[in-house]
């Protein structure tokens, strides 16, 4: 009673009333049941008299005052809520807001119901510039590259009770830098390597690159039987959330990465299961003991300075992550040899995302692990008062600070989480009945003797933060079952995409931009679960992938499927399209320069020849028409500087051979010179795209058209009097042993288009993009004097500029390949010239223009077919070309409509666009219908 009048005369208000009645009770049951714990064993009667072990007695009594805490947090929630909405500032650095740390904490905090603002740094934050930098904020988030500006603007002393932060400066201080690496506790402490498990130069960024573990004894030596297990030695990251320095409170992640002597490079994976398998059940929990041992005393040294700075400022809810590197050698005690104020991967490989996708989830975990969306809060009015009025109680009074920490600790300790506690730990010793400390010791020690009985019994549902559980990102981690949650957490590329909208595992479908320089980008989705199974583009594709982007729009599949059966079974399937500008322009109104370029400088096909823009001087004579569809040339474009490709008008670049031109042959001319002809294609995709750009300069439109990869006849073209007829080579998605022949598929070609004319009324274009070589053009001769169409007009497109992106699942080209490639491209050219055929020169025109290429894998297409109205006719640039004839250069772009002689086409038909295939397309027309030819 006396105690309950102190209280009333200390405290107001029925939440007062309510938080000192609690933390009395807390107070008097911990320490009777610590004092229970501490003084042995009763007598045997007592027990019996009661009928209950001394576990259930301290079990019941501490249950009585968290039901308090309980009640007493329900009641600081429901005042929280009432106030007005919360906002998180995520200060990124020089990150961009595409990275997907950024992306990760914007999706996590608005589903905690943050409103989330973005800055660059402290300064440029419009609620971090005023009043010491804690105003109008309720969760602030400093990214690697911003944390000097949140140390210098935000003042810890003035930040509120809700406020968090996550970072701790005394942990940042201890931990820092002071001269190759010696950590700065150190200096203060005077501490020599052997009073520490740890290293004195294992602090800041100066610290030496870890070189992997070397093997004490040969780890594949087989050991004979019966023999100890070989000894444990490898390097160890482990990743600390630490929330409170003064009193110490620390956890460790389940997740670590692990460097081996047998491997190359880090994994990550769980810390205890890694243990167990190198040392067995047993030893394996003593191990994990020690490491969480060594991590406390290590913590302990260094937080042990300074202890007099902030005591009166301390941030309640501020955190600091942390990244510990252990070395084991042989012993199951590690030492620390590096310590990192935030989290770090350099030992994953970066091309597989692993870095990124364990730092997201531990992030994640972290922000949940933290309860974010469940804060605590007092009222404003007893803002200032002292907590608890216990003075009448073991001598402990808890201020606001205290008993809002207390409250943390309680929640935390039986969250569901990844995360397990280091510090205090149950076999901490207590620094007396009046301190903080003391109360978590039993906190801890109540949830350990919760968690044990429930062993025992297997009664108990609910687990507390020492027993591992499976937490919905830890999935990521536990393989095997069926796939029942098939989304995705994320999706990794690089170069990071800005999707629209922003990722959420609910929304299947995206899109993106990408700037012209970006010709690859490497995806890795990664699925909720890793039950569920992610492949691209198809059911058997690959996890990961780089994907080339070509002009305009690319489409990337992503499917999450449950592979726990025979054959995998497609559960959900995201769609990413990603949209590549071309070149940037800049019109041109006034004065300029005519520049010239055979090859980019970032790929030298020809290293004896230039690169990049060159000033092109104009001869004075008159230029003759071209003899051949081979000769050499450069494009041209108009710029301000040659020596600035950024000051181009790229709209206008065209083709223009060294000493001659190529006549553009009109529609009408066109129609005249193929009537009664009949034009046979034999070769891959590319030379297909000849074909649709032929077609629909005859037709007046492309009202058919498909990828096809079989025989294709035309025989509705020109007023039916032109036939084309297609046949694909190689096919090389058939076994090899399967594919037909060069020979077989010319002559399934031949025999589809006949009767056959043997003249130049009928013509053959046959080619590819890198398979022809100088043997198929001696098979063409040879099937053609078979069959008796020797003298038939025979056009060899030669090779082109394709497989040089590092793309997952084909061959990629080195530069010495590319090289060879141009040689071999020249062998074709002469070999074609010593049969008496027509060659067309592909591979100079697009060696130039190598990453103009469309959508496809070997970035070796540069045409598309795409649906159009008749109302974008006109407004399509490359819909038409010149026709005047009498130009030097090819051109993408048209002079005139020339809609004069055309039919409308159908309401709906189809367009080949791409202007680099429409180049030597023009060249294929203007060799097909010279004038010197009938």
């Amino acid at each position: 009673m006396r105690r309950l009048l102190m209280v009333r005369r200390c405290c107001s208000g029925p939440l007062l009333l309510l938080l000192g009645l609690s933390v009395c009770l807390l107070l008097e049951t911990l320490m009777g049941a610590r004092n229970r714990l501490r003084s042995g064993p009763r007598p045997a009667a007592d027990l019996q008299n009661q009928g209950r072990t001394r576990q259930e007695v301290a079990m019941e009594e501490t249950q009585r005052w968290v039901s308090s805490l309980e009640a007493l947090r329900g009641e600081t929630q429901v005042r929280f809520w009432s106030q007005k909405g919360r906002r998180a500032v995520v200060l990124m650095g020089r990150q961009l807001g595409s990275n997907p740390e950024v992306q990760l904490y914007q999706r996590v905090l608005q589903e905690m119901d943050y409103e989330v603002q973005l800055s660059r740094y402290a300064e440029t934050s419009s609620f971090l510039r005023t009043n010491h930098g804690v105003r109008g904020w309720s969760l602030l988030l400093c990214l690697s590259s911003s944390e000097r500006s949140c140390l210098r603007r935000i003042s810890f002393s003035h930040l509120q009770h809700h406020q968090r932060v996550n970072l701790l400066p005394r942990v940042i201080q201890a931990f820092s830098d002071v001269g190759e690496g010696l950590c700065h506790f150190y200096t203060q402490l005077n501490l020599t390597g052997s009073e520490l498990p740890m290293m004195p130069h294992a602090c800041g960024s100066t610290n030496q690159k870890l070189q992997a573990p070397q093997a004490v004894l040969r780890a594949d030596r087989p050991s004979p039987d019966g023999a100890p297990p070989p000894p444990l030695v490898a390097i160890v990251n482990v990743y600390v959330l630490v929330t409170s320095v003064r009193p110490l409170t620390s956890f460790l992640h389940d997740v670590s990465v692990v460097t081996t002597n047998q491997e190359q490079q880090g994994r990550p994976t769980k810390l205890r299961n890694f243990l167990r398998q190198q040392l067995g059940p047993t030893v394996s929990h003593h191990a994990l003991g020690q490491v969480k041992k060594v991590i406390g005393d290590v913590l302990l040294a260094a937080l042990s300075t300074n202890q007099k700075q902030q005591t009166h400022s301390r941030c309640v809810l501020c955190y600091q992550l942390l990244t510990f590197t252990l070395l084991f050698r042989g012993s199951i005690t590690p030492v620390v040899i590096q310590v990192e104020t935030d989290l770090t991967f350099s030992s994953l490989s970066r091309d597989s995302f692993e870095g990124q996708i364990t730092r997201d989830l531990i992030l994640e975990e972290t922000l949940r692990f933290l309860h974010l969306s469940a804060e605590t809060h007092l009222s404003p009015e007893t803002g200032t008062q002292a907590y608890g009025g216990c003075r009448g109680t073991h001598g402990v009074c808890l201020s606001e600070d205290e008993f809002l920490f207390l409250l943390q600790f309680h929640r935390q300790m039986r969250t569901h989480s990844a995360f397990q506690l280091i510090y205090p730990s149950s076999s901490s010793s207590s620094t007396g009945p009046s301190s903080v400390s003391d109360l978590l010791i039993q906190i801890n020690q109540f949830y350990e003797l919760q968690r044990n009985q429930s062993y025992k019994t297997d009664h108990t549902e609910e687990r507390t933060n020492q027993e591992p559980v499976v937490s919905p990102s830890q999935k990521a981690f536990d393989r095997g079952g069926p796939c029942l949650d098939p989304l995705l957490r994320q999706i990794y590329t690089a170069p990071p995409l800005t999707l629209t909208p922003p990722f959420s595992p609910w929304v299947k479908e995206y899109r993106a931009k990408v700037t012209f320089d970006t010709v690859t980008v490497r995806i890795r989705p990664q699925p909720v679960s890793s039950a569920c199974q992610v492949h691209l583009d198809e059911h058997r594709g690959p996890r990961m992938a780089n994907y080339p982007v070509g002009l305009g729009n690319s489409r990337i599949s992503i499917l999450v499927t449950d592979d726990s059966g025979l054959e995998p079974v497609v559960m959900k399937i995201y769609t990413v399209h990603v949209y590549r500008e071309s070149r940037p322009s800049l019109p041109m109104f006034g004065e300029h320069v005519t520049c010239g370029f055979l090859q980019d400088c970032g790929l030298l096909v020809q290293p004896g020849r230039s690169c990049g823009l060159q000033p092109l001087i104009k001869t004075q004579s008159p230029l003759q028409t071209c003899s051949s569809g081979h000769e050499p040339g450069r494009w041209v474009v108009p710029c301000l500087s040659c020596s600035d490709n950024r000051t181009c008008d790229w709209r206008e670049v065209a083709w223009q051979p060294d000493s001659c031109y190529y006549p553009l042959v009109d529609r009408r001319l066109l129609q005249d010179c193929l009537t009664d002809r009949k034009v046979l294609f034999i070769g891959d995709s590319t030379n297909r795209g000849m074909m649709y750009f032929l077609m629909e300069r005859l037709n007046s439109s492309l009202e058919d058209w498909g990828k096809a990869h079989d025989t294709l006849v035309y025989r509705n073209l020109n007023r039916d009097q032109t036939l084309v007829s297609y046949s694909y080579y190689p096919q090389f998605w058939l076994e090899k042993k399967q594919r037909p022949t060069f020979r077989q598929a010319l002559l399934q070609l031949i025999g589809r288009s006949r009767p056959l004319v043997n003249s130049n009324r009928t013509v053959l274009v046959v080619g590819g993009v890198q398979w022809l070589n100088t043997d198929h053009l001696t098979t063409v001769r040879e099937v053609l004097n078979s069959e008796s169409l020797g003298d038939v007009l025979v056009l060899v497109k030669s090779l082109g500029m394709g497989f040089h992106l590092p793309v997952d699942g084909i061959r990629s080209l080195n530069l010495r390949e590319v090289q060879d490639l141009y040689r071999e491209n020249q062998n074709v050219i002469a070999t074609a010239m010593h049969h008496g055929y027509e060659a067309i020169d592909t591979f100079g025109i697009t060696m130039g223009r190598y990453k103009e290429f469309m959508q496809g894998r070997c970035a070796c297409h540069f045409h598309e077919v795409v649906k159009f109205w008749p109302s974008r006719l006109l407004d399509d640039p490359t819909s038409t070309t010149r026709s005047t004839g009498t130009r030097p250069e090819l051109s993408n772009q048209s002079d005139e409509p020339d809609t004069v002689q055309r039919a409308w086409p159908k309401a709906l038909s189809y367009h080949v666009r791409g202007p680099v295939n429409q180049v030597y397309s023009e060249i294929l027309l203007s060799r097909l219908c010279p004038q010197t030819r009938g």
